[in-house]
């Protein structure tokens, strides 16, 4: 059974689970690396008791299946996956795993750095972080959006 490539979803995943099943598409594989994002109990000097994520249901899958197609189309990989919750997260949850496979360590590394850059800036999600000081809508920020131009790809999403 081949894994669907992106999935969004509220429930946590578990790294090791998501790593041998991929890795059991291609004995050819000879390097995986993987990405998993948490939430901070911080952020812009201030204390994060929660952040909830909010999405489209079906533009921000296409969305994010088109950049992973790019990604195929960049690098030479086999496999990609990326996972993205969604719903009320606390401090220290998971957020986000991204796992790509390939022959070698430099394509899996490429391939992984790409897709996050892209999944910090352009896939639609809203985040809202609840603080001391109230609720509050998170930006994207300059230094993402570098990140991702490093790529030929511009977004002027920084407030």
């Amino acid at each position: 059974m081949t894994l669907p490539r992106v999935s969004i979803q509220t429930e946590d995943f578990d790294l090791s689970t998501e790593v041998a099943a991929l890795r059991r598409e291609n004995k050819g594989i000879g390097a995986v690396c993987s990405f998993v994002g948490t939430v901070r109990d911080r952020n812009e000097g201030d204390q994060v008791s929660s952040m909830e994520l909010e999405h489209y249901p079906g533009m921000t899958e296409k969305s994010i299946e088109a950049m992973v197609d790019e990604a195929f189309r960049r690098f030479d990989i086999f496999g990609a996956r990326v996972i993205h919750r969604v719903g009320l997260l606390q401090p220290l949850d998971q957020i986000v795993l991204v796992v790509v496979t390939s022959a070698h360590r430099g394509q899996s590394f490429q391939a992984c750095e790409f897709l996050m850059d892209y999944l910090k800036t352009q896939a639609p999600f809203w985040k809202k972080e609840e603080t001391a000081q109230g609720a509050r809508w998170v930006d994207a920020r300059v230094s993402d959006d570098a990140a991702l131009a490093r790529w030929g790809i511009v977004a002027n999403n920084a407030a």
